[in-house]
Protein backbone atom coordinates (compact mmCIF):
# COMPACT_ATOMS: atom_id res chain seq x y z
CA UNK A 1 0.00 0.00 0.00
CA UNK A 2 1.25 3.47 -0.88
CA UNK A 3 0.73 6.08 1.83
CA UNK A 4 -0.18 9.50 0.44
CA UNK A 5 0.47 12.73 2.35
CA UNK A 6 -1.89 15.49 1.26
CA UNK A 7 -2.26 19.05 2.54
CA UNK A 8 -5.38 19.61 4.60
CA UNK A 9 -7.90 21.36 2.35
CA UNK A 10 -11.64 21.18 1.77
CA UNK A 11 -11.05 18.83 -1.16
CA UNK A 12 -8.63 16.56 0.69
CA UNK A 13 -11.07 16.35 3.62
CA UNK A 14 -13.72 15.07 1.20
CA UNK A 15 -11.28 12.51 -0.24
CA UNK A 16 -10.27 11.38 3.23
CA UNK A 17 -13.91 11.14 4.31
CA UNK A 18 -14.66 8.96 1.28
CA UNK A 19 -11.94 6.56 2.46
CA UNK A 20 -13.47 6.48 5.95
CA UNK A 21 -16.90 5.73 4.50
CA UNK A 22 -15.34 2.92 2.45
CA UNK A 23 -14.02 1.27 5.61
CA UNK A 24 -10.43 2.56 5.45
CA UNK A 25 -8.28 4.38 7.99
CA UNK A 26 -6.90 7.92 7.62
CA UNK A 27 -4.46 9.94 9.74
CA UNK A 28 -5.55 13.48 10.50
CA UNK A 29 -4.27 16.43 12.57
CA UNK A 30 -5.79 17.75 15.77
CA UNK A 31 -4.70 20.41 18.24
CA UNK A 32 -3.18 17.67 20.45
CA UNK A 33 -1.50 15.01 18.25
CA UNK A 34 -2.25 13.35 14.91
CA UNK A 35 -5.00 10.73 15.11
CA UNK A 36 -5.59 7.55 13.12
CA UNK A 37 -9.29 7.47 12.32
CA UNK A 38 -11.86 4.91 11.20
CA UNK A 39 -15.65 4.74 11.21
CA UNK A 40 -16.39 4.00 14.88
CA UNK A 41 -19.50 1.99 13.98
CA UNK A 42 -17.69 -0.27 11.47
CA UNK A 43 -15.97 -3.10 13.36
CA UNK A 44 -13.84 -4.20 10.40
CA UNK A 45 -12.60 -0.64 9.90
CA UNK A 46 -11.78 -0.25 13.61
CA UNK A 47 -9.76 -3.46 13.52
CA UNK A 48 -7.57 -1.84 10.84
CA UNK A 49 -6.54 0.77 13.43
CA UNK A 50 -5.33 -1.94 15.79
CA UNK A 51 -3.53 -3.75 12.97
CA UNK A 52 -1.76 -0.66 11.60
CA UNK A 53 -0.56 0.44 15.04
CA UNK A 54 0.15 -2.99 16.50
CA UNK A 55 -2.12 -1.88 19.35
CA UNK A 56 -3.33 -4.27 22.08
CA UNK A 57 -7.06 -4.93 21.76
CA UNK A 58 -7.68 -4.17 25.45
CA UNK A 59 -6.65 -0.53 24.96
CA UNK A 60 -9.83 1.47 24.19
CA UNK A 61 -10.23 4.12 21.52
CA UNK A 62 -11.61 7.65 21.75
CA UNK A 63 -14.54 8.54 19.52
CA UNK A 64 -14.36 11.92 17.76
CA UNK A 65 -17.31 13.93 16.52
CA UNK A 66 -17.69 17.35 14.92
CA UNK A 67 -20.63 18.75 16.90
CA UNK A 68 -22.00 18.69 20.44
CA UNK A 69 -25.35 17.40 19.19
CA UNK A 70 -23.69 14.12 18.16
CA UNK A 71 -22.72 13.24 21.73
CA UNK A 72 -26.25 12.11 22.55
CA UNK A 73 -26.00 9.53 19.76
CA UNK A 74 -23.06 7.86 21.51
CA UNK A 75 -23.65 8.29 25.25
CA UNK A 76 -26.45 6.39 26.98
CA UNK A 77 -26.91 9.48 29.12
CA UNK A 78 -25.14 12.80 29.54
CA UNK A 79 -24.81 13.46 33.29
CA UNK A 80 -24.90 16.99 34.69
CA UNK A 81 -21.15 16.89 35.32
CA UNK A 82 -20.53 15.91 31.71
CA UNK A 83 -22.70 18.77 30.46
CA UNK A 84 -20.70 21.23 32.56
CA UNK A 85 -17.49 19.97 30.93
CA UNK A 86 -19.02 20.11 27.46
CA UNK A 87 -20.12 23.70 28.01
CA UNK A 88 -16.75 24.74 29.44
CA UNK A 89 -14.23 22.94 27.24
CA UNK A 90 -15.73 21.58 24.01
CA UNK A 91 -14.54 21.90 21.34
CA UNK A 92 -11.14 21.42 22.93
CA UNK A 93 -8.43 19.01 24.11
CA UNK A 94 -10.68 17.01 26.43
CA UNK A 95 -12.28 13.56 26.27
CA UNK A 96 -15.28 12.76 28.49
CA UNK A 97 -15.93 9.12 29.41
CA UNK A 98 -19.62 8.25 29.77
CA UNK A 99 -21.78 5.14 29.63
CA UNK A 100 -22.04 4.04 26.00
CA UNK A 101 -25.03 3.23 23.84
CA UNK A 102 -25.33 -0.42 22.84
CA UNK A 103 -24.66 0.10 19.13
CA UNK A 104 -21.03 1.13 19.73
CA UNK A 105 -18.87 -1.91 18.92
CA UNK A 106 -17.01 -3.62 21.76
CA UNK A 107 -13.73 -3.28 19.85
CA UNK A 108 -13.93 0.50 20.28
CA UNK A 109 -14.34 0.32 24.07
CA UNK A 110 -12.10 -2.71 24.72
CA UNK A 111 -15.21 -4.58 25.83
CA UNK A 112 -16.16 -1.99 28.43
CA UNK A 113 -19.51 -0.31 28.95
CA UNK A 114 -18.14 3.24 28.65
CA UNK A 115 -16.92 5.37 25.76
CA UNK A 116 -14.61 8.38 25.59
CA UNK A 117 -16.00 11.20 23.40
CA UNK A 118 -14.11 14.20 22.08
CA UNK A 119 -14.73 17.23 19.85
CA UNK A 120 -11.40 18.61 18.60
CA UNK A 121 -10.70 22.32 18.69
CA UNK A 122 -8.72 22.05 15.44
CA UNK A 123 -10.93 23.49 12.67
CA UNK A 124 -9.45 21.21 10.01
CA UNK A 125 -10.11 18.14 12.15
CA UNK A 126 -13.73 19.19 12.62
CA UNK A 127 -14.11 19.81 8.88
CA UNK A 128 -12.81 16.29 8.23
CA UNK A 129 -15.15 14.80 10.86
CA UNK A 130 -18.12 16.68 9.44
CA UNK A 131 -17.31 15.42 5.96
CA UNK A 132 -17.19 11.84 7.29
CA UNK A 133 -20.75 12.06 8.58
CA UNK A 134 -20.08 9.36 11.17
CA UNK A 135 -18.34 9.16 14.54
CA UNK A 136 -14.63 8.49 14.06
CA UNK A 137 -12.66 6.28 16.44
CA UNK A 138 -9.07 7.51 16.63
CA UNK A 139 -6.05 6.86 18.81
CA UNK A 140 -2.73 8.59 18.11
CA UNK A 141 -1.38 7.84 14.61
CA UNK A 142 1.84 6.10 15.64
CA UNK A 143 3.18 2.61 16.19
CA UNK A 144 1.92 1.44 19.57
CA UNK A 145 4.25 2.43 22.39
CA UNK A 146 6.22 5.07 20.48
CA UNK A 147 6.02 8.85 21.07
CA UNK A 148 2.82 10.28 19.68
CA UNK A 149 3.09 12.11 16.34
CA UNK A 150 2.87 15.89 16.28
CA UNK A 151 3.78 16.22 12.59
CA UNK A 152 2.70 14.38 9.45
CA UNK A 153 6.30 13.20 8.97
CA UNK A 154 6.11 11.37 12.32
CA UNK A 155 3.03 9.50 11.10
CA UNK A 156 4.75 8.54 7.87
CA UNK A 157 7.80 7.32 9.80
CA UNK A 158 5.66 4.85 11.76
CA UNK A 159 2.81 3.94 9.42
CA UNK A 160 4.16 4.24 5.87
CA UNK A 161 2.72 1.43 3.75
CA UNK A 162 0.11 0.58 6.41
CA UNK A 163 -2.46 3.33 5.79
CA UNK A 164 -3.68 4.97 2.56
CA UNK A 165 -3.64 8.68 3.50
CA UNK A 166 -2.26 11.27 5.91
CA UNK A 167 -3.91 14.68 6.06
CA UNK A 168 -1.09 17.15 6.70
CA UNK A 169 -2.22 20.08 8.83
CA UNK A 170 1.26 21.11 9.97
CA UNK A 171 2.65 20.80 13.51
CA UNK A 172 0.14 20.24 16.32
CA UNK A 173 -0.19 23.24 18.62
CA UNK A 174 -0.70 21.31 21.87
CA UNK A 175 1.76 18.43 21.69
CA UNK A 176 0.21 15.93 24.13
CA UNK A 177 -2.99 13.91 23.92
CA UNK A 178 -6.31 15.10 25.30
CA UNK A 179 -7.26 15.20 28.95
CA UNK A 180 -9.48 12.19 29.73
CA UNK A 181 -12.00 12.42 32.57
CA UNK A 182 -14.67 9.91 33.57
CA UNK A 183 -18.04 11.02 34.94
CA UNK A 184 -19.34 7.48 35.46
CA UNK A 185 -18.64 7.15 39.18
CA UNK A 186 -19.63 8.99 42.33
CA UNK A 187 -16.93 11.59 41.71
CA UNK A 188 -15.32 12.77 38.47
CA UNK A 189 -12.09 10.82 37.89
CA UNK A 190 -9.10 12.12 35.91
CA UNK A 191 -7.81 9.16 33.90
CA UNK A 192 -5.21 10.92 31.76
CA UNK A 193 -3.98 14.51 32.22
CA UNK A 194 -3.72 16.84 29.25
CA UNK A 195 -3.87 20.50 28.31
CA UNK A 196 -7.18 21.00 30.08
CA UNK A 197 -5.53 20.95 33.48
CA UNK A 198 -6.60 19.35 36.73
CA UNK A 199 -6.97 22.83 38.18
CA UNK A 200 -9.32 23.87 35.35
CA UNK A 201 -11.41 20.73 35.86
CA UNK A 202 -11.74 21.45 39.57
CA UNK A 203 -12.79 25.03 38.84
CA UNK A 204 -15.76 23.70 36.85
CA UNK A 205 -16.68 20.55 38.80
CA UNK A 206 -15.38 21.11 42.30
CA UNK A 207 -13.70 17.97 43.63
CA UNK A 208 -12.01 15.74 41.02
CA UNK A 209 -10.14 12.56 41.89
CA UNK A 210 -6.93 11.56 40.12
CA UNK A 211 -6.54 7.91 39.10
CA UNK A 212 -3.48 6.32 40.79
CA UNK A 213 -2.05 5.30 37.39
CA UNK A 214 -1.50 8.95 36.41
CA UNK A 215 1.71 9.24 38.43
CA UNK A 216 2.33 5.69 39.68
CA UNK A 217 2.95 2.30 38.12
CA UNK A 218 -0.48 1.17 39.25
CA UNK A 219 -1.92 -2.11 38.00
CA UNK A 220 -5.05 -1.56 35.89
CA UNK A 221 -7.34 -4.51 35.14
CA UNK A 222 -9.55 -2.68 32.65
CA UNK A 223 -8.52 0.59 31.06
CA UNK A 224 -11.34 3.09 30.59
CA UNK A 225 -8.91 5.38 28.76
CA UNK A 226 -5.87 5.07 26.52
CA UNK A 227 -2.54 5.61 28.27
CA UNK A 228 -3.38 3.73 31.49
CA UNK A 229 -2.05 0.17 31.10
CA UNK A 230 1.13 0.01 29.07
CA UNK A 231 4.52 1.58 28.60
CA UNK A 232 3.80 4.43 26.19
CA UNK A 233 5.39 7.36 24.40
CA UNK A 234 8.81 5.69 24.33
CA UNK A 235 11.60 6.45 21.86
CA UNK A 236 14.32 3.89 21.12
CA UNK A 237 16.58 5.67 23.60
CA UNK A 238 16.29 4.99 27.33
CA UNK A 239 14.39 7.82 29.02
CA UNK A 240 15.35 8.76 32.59
CA UNK A 241 13.68 11.46 34.69
CA UNK A 242 16.08 13.47 36.83
CA UNK A 243 14.87 15.11 40.05
CA UNK A 244 18.19 16.73 40.88
CA UNK A 245 20.46 19.72 40.35
CA UNK A 246 22.41 20.52 37.20
CA UNK A 247 25.56 19.39 39.01
CA UNK A 248 24.05 15.94 39.51
CA UNK A 249 22.80 15.89 35.93
CA UNK A 250 26.38 16.53 34.78
CA UNK A 251 27.57 13.63 36.92
CA UNK A 252 24.94 11.36 35.37
CA UNK A 253 25.85 12.47 31.86
CA UNK A 254 29.56 11.85 32.46
CA UNK A 255 28.91 8.46 34.05
CA UNK A 256 26.79 7.40 31.07
CA UNK A 257 29.48 8.55 28.64
CA UNK A 258 32.15 6.65 30.58
CA UNK A 259 29.99 3.53 30.28
CA UNK A 260 29.95 3.87 26.48
CA UNK A 261 26.51 5.43 26.18
CA UNK A 262 25.61 8.43 24.03
CA UNK A 263 23.68 10.64 26.48
CA UNK A 264 21.74 13.85 26.03
CA UNK A 265 20.06 16.24 28.46
CA UNK A 266 16.61 17.82 27.96
CA UNK A 267 16.40 20.73 30.38
CA UNK A 268 15.16 24.21 31.12
CA UNK A 269 16.71 26.78 28.77
CA UNK A 270 17.92 29.07 31.53
CA UNK A 271 20.07 26.30 33.03
CA UNK A 272 21.76 24.97 29.87
CA UNK A 273 24.97 26.96 30.45
CA UNK A 274 25.71 24.71 33.44
CA UNK A 275 26.23 21.76 31.09
CA UNK A 276 29.06 23.43 29.13
CA UNK A 277 30.29 21.10 26.35
CA UNK A 278 27.77 18.35 27.11
CA UNK A 279 24.96 17.70 24.60
CA UNK A 280 21.86 19.42 25.91
CA UNK A 281 18.66 20.90 24.47
CA UNK A 282 16.07 23.29 25.88
CA UNK A 283 12.80 21.40 26.31
CA UNK A 284 11.16 24.47 27.83
CA UNK A 285 11.99 27.88 29.30
CA UNK A 286 10.97 30.00 32.28
CA UNK A 287 9.28 26.99 33.92
CA UNK A 288 6.69 26.96 31.10
CA UNK A 289 5.20 23.47 31.27
CA UNK A 290 2.86 24.23 28.35
CA UNK A 291 5.93 24.66 26.15
CA UNK A 292 7.39 21.44 27.55
CA UNK A 293 4.17 19.65 26.56
CA UNK A 294 4.27 21.11 23.06
CA UNK A 295 7.90 20.05 22.52
CA UNK A 296 8.03 16.73 24.34
CA UNK A 297 7.16 14.10 21.72
CA UNK A 298 8.95 15.87 18.87
CA UNK A 299 12.06 16.13 21.04
CA UNK A 300 11.94 12.45 22.03
CA UNK A 301 11.72 11.47 18.36
CA UNK A 302 14.44 13.96 17.48
CA UNK A 303 16.86 12.45 19.99
CA UNK A 304 16.44 9.07 18.28
CA UNK A 305 17.20 10.67 14.93
CA UNK A 306 20.42 12.12 16.36
CA UNK A 307 21.52 8.72 17.64
CA UNK A 308 21.39 9.32 21.40
CA UNK A 309 20.65 6.20 23.43
CA UNK A 310 19.95 7.66 26.86
CA UNK A 311 17.88 10.80 27.47
CA UNK A 312 18.10 12.50 30.86
CA UNK A 313 15.05 14.74 31.25
CA UNK A 314 14.51 17.36 33.93
CA UNK A 315 11.45 16.68 36.07
CA UNK A 316 8.84 19.42 35.81
CA UNK A 317 6.41 20.79 38.36
CA UNK A 318 3.31 18.54 38.15
CA UNK A 319 0.82 21.41 38.13
CA UNK A 320 -1.05 22.85 35.17
CA UNK A 321 0.26 21.31 31.94
CA UNK A 322 3.16 19.91 33.98
CA UNK A 323 0.99 17.04 35.20
CA UNK A 324 0.53 15.85 31.60
CA UNK A 325 4.28 16.17 30.92
CA UNK A 326 5.21 14.15 34.01
CA UNK A 327 2.58 11.52 33.18
CA UNK A 328 4.01 11.04 29.69
CA UNK A 329 7.61 11.04 30.94
CA UNK A 330 6.85 8.48 33.63
CA UNK A 331 5.27 6.18 31.05
CA UNK A 332 8.10 6.75 28.55
CA UNK A 333 10.72 6.01 31.22
CA UNK A 334 8.90 3.01 32.69
CA UNK A 335 8.72 5.08 35.90
CA UNK A 336 12.50 5.51 36.16
CA UNK A 337 13.29 8.55 38.33
CA UNK A 338 16.72 9.36 39.73
CA UNK A 339 17.04 11.65 42.75
CA UNK A 340 19.84 13.88 44.02
CA UNK A 341 20.60 11.45 46.81
CA UNK A 342 20.94 8.45 44.47
CA UNK A 343 23.21 10.31 42.06
CA UNK A 344 25.47 11.78 44.76
CA UNK A 345 25.80 8.33 46.32
CA UNK A 346 26.81 6.53 43.10
CA UNK A 347 26.28 8.15 39.68
CA UNK A 348 27.72 5.17 37.78
CA UNK A 349 25.54 2.76 39.73
CA UNK A 350 22.49 4.94 39.08
CA UNK A 351 23.11 4.79 35.32
CA UNK A 352 23.71 1.04 35.41
CA UNK A 353 20.42 0.63 37.28
CA UNK A 354 18.60 2.28 34.36
CA UNK A 355 19.86 -0.40 31.98
CA UNK A 356 19.53 -3.44 34.26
Amino acid sequence: MNTEIVALTTDSCRRAAALICAGEVVAFPTETVYGLGADALNEAAVQKIYAAKGRPSDNPLIVHVAKKQQIACLAAEVPVQAQKLIDAFMPGPITIVMKKKEHIPACVTAGGDTVGIRIPQHKGARAFLEACGCPVAAPSANSSGKPSPTRAAHVLEDLSGKIPMILDGGPCSGGVESTVISVCGDKPLLLRPGLVSYEQLCAVLGEVEIHPSVLKADAVDHAASPGMKYKHYSPKARVVIVEASCRCACALYDAAADLGKKPVLLWEKEKLAAFRERCAFALFEKQDSTLAAKNLFAFLRGMDERGYNVIFVQAVDPHGAGLSVMNRLLRASAFTVLTEEEILSDAVGAVKKCFS
